[in-house]
């Protein structure tokens, strides 16, 4: 982990230098003041989730999604003002969805059970929740800094995250042959399984208010030992403003 943020956190220092020792960068751009940036302050994100090391006996099913919301700072390059970094706090949470199956998170057992419950009864409606606090941070470039509404965007960057609840879900009880049975919600909460912190590599490409973008998780979902190393990949839409 030490490895990974040092490697990033060097990644960044040079991309800024860089961008600032810009041999191209004109006399005037220096010494024009900056105008403040109008956008990009808030972030709302909305994707789809899979899961990278999800063991064939894991069956999901329907729309896993991703919503994320941020509120961050942007804080342009004196020296280029097309560059900026830019740090940030919000929500982030993840829905996935099993087909016939039920998962184990508050079982007494050594590892997370992802059990196939297609000869038993079984819940219509079952989806695993988590949600984090994330503090993102982003190298941008932005090719019309001083209107956002008609500009190319981009931006690389790691977003840490603290796991504040984890969460099963189940809806209407049916039979192996799917003849209801009671139709009830079941919730159960536990993130005894999971790990506690979250590092994720992040992508966005886009114009104006919309971008496209990607997240990959370094760290597992499981705590090493616990169960299959699964890591989130969640691509989707990135709606900016404010």
């Amino acid at each position: 982990m030490r490895r990974i943020l040092s490697l990033a956190l060097f990644l960044f220092l040079a991309a800024g230098l860089n961008a600032q020792n810009d041999s191209t960068i004109k006399k005037e751009i220096l010494d024009t003041k900056f105008k403040p940036r109008s956008g990009d302050h808030f972030l709302l994100q909305l994707g789809y989730t899979s899961w990278d090391g999800k063991p064939d006996t894991i069956k999901t099913k329907g729309f896993p999604r991703t919503v994320n919301v941020y509120l961050m700072m942007d804080f342009p390059f004196k020296t280029n003002p097309k560059w900026s970094a830019a740090i940030g706090a919000g929500i982030a949470a993840d829905n996935m969805f099993f087909d016939k199956m039920s998962v184990g998170i508050k079982d007494n057992t050594p590892t997370l059970q992802f059990t196939n419950l297609k000869d038993t009864n079984y819940f219509k409606k079952y989806k695993l929740a988590t949600t984090y606090l994330e503090a993102p941070v982003e190298l941008r470039f932005s090719s019309n800094p001083n209107d956002s509404k008609r500009s190319v965007k981009a931006a690389l960057g790691l977003k840490v995250g603290m796991l504040l609840s984890a969460h099963v879900k189940g809806k209407e009880l049916v039979t192996r042959g799917g003849s209801t049975i009671n139709d009830y919600k079941m919730k159960e909460h536990s993130k005894a399984f999971f790990n506690k912190n979250r590092l994720s590599a992040t992508a966005r490409l886009g114009y104006s208010s919309f971008s496209l973008f990607g997240s990959y998780a370094i760290t597992p979902l499981i705590k090493e030992g616990l169960g299959p190393q699964i890591r989130p990949i969640t691509v989707g839409l990135t709606l900016s403003g404010l």
